[in-house]
């Protein structure tokens, strides 16, 4: 496989990976500057050279994995009988450096309702690197027409047309961010209470004000959900430094929380 159809795969089954490149050569070696591969906890495509340099490169790339480093990093390997490794010798008689470049993965949201603020929140987590899931109980909300704003998205979008949205929730990845702001209080509502029935989600926002979660929240409990589970939905969403009830103006609020979020999680992630 191509190390380009590798990196789209691991995109596409949200696994982690490290693209290894060679960058610079002196003196003789097994491949030309330019050679690439990708390595993933359990597997390798492409290669730059084999051997000793393959090896080395493979080994780095998986432990940056198991930190979950997003930063890329330089390696020089020495292809010389003199600079044994744990991985032997290869005695060629350059030297490479090597570029390693993480693959993360992306973060995943779920914009459930995608009315005026739902799009205008579009707009903004499209110019980001997530993959971005649009579900609307109303087919004429998600015409192409509509989202036509979307087409030079950097994110990949999902545009879900469900007449029951909740049960998109249970077809999204592990860890994907949910927002519920749909134009149905009783929408909302059941989504809230799936979303709580769901162990494979992670945060979940409900917009709205104080008064709307309160009641919310007591209904929740009425539906024998504990108060703990019931704690993990926030609501009202959106950063309090951004003020406006504007759509565009509680968009930016509500991106700029989401993102500080996703900044959050990497830092706790990589300092496991």
């Amino acid at each position: 496989m191509h190390w380009t159809e590798a990196v789209r795969r691991l995109r596409r089954d949200r696994v982690a990976g490290v693209l290894v490149t060679l960058v610079d050569v002196r003196g003789h070696a097994p491949r030309e500057a330019g050679a690439k591969m990708v390595v993933s906890a359990g597997d390798t495509w492409g290669s730059v050279g084999g051997g000793n340099l393959e090896e080395t490169a493979v080994s780095r790339a998986r432990a940056l994995l198991e930190t979950a480093s997003t930063e890329p990093e330089m390696m020089t390997v020495a292809l010389s009988d003199k600079a044994r490794t744990d991985h032997g010798r290869q005695c060629c008689g350059g030297e490479v450096t090597v570029l390693l470049e993480p693959l993360p993965v992306v973060p995943a949201v779920a914009v459930f309702g995608v009315g005026h603020v739902g799009l205008e929140l579009a707009r903004i987590l499209a110019r980001h690197d997530v993959e971005l899931h649009l579900v609307d109980s109303r087919a004429d909300q998600l015409s192409d027409d509509r989202l036509a704003c979307l087409g030079d998205a950097l994110a990949t979008v999902h545009v879900h047309h469900a007449p029951v949205p909740e049960l998109v929730l249970g077809t999204v990845p592990p860890g994907t961010h949910v927002l519920v702001l749909t134009h149905d209080h009783a929408e909302d509502f059941a989504l809230c209470d799936a979303a709580l029935r769901c162990s494979h989600l992670g945060t979940i926002g409900l917009i709205g004000s104080a008064a709307k979660w309160t009641r919310f929240r007591r209904g929740l409990l009425v539906e024998g959900h504990p108060e703990s589970e019931v704690d993990r939905i926030t609501s009202p969403i959106g950063s309090p430094d951004v003020g406006g009830k504007q759509p565009a103006a509680i968009a930016v609020s509500v991106a700029a929380s989401l993102v500080a979020s996703f900044a959050d999680a990497g830092r706790r992630q990589a300092s496991r």
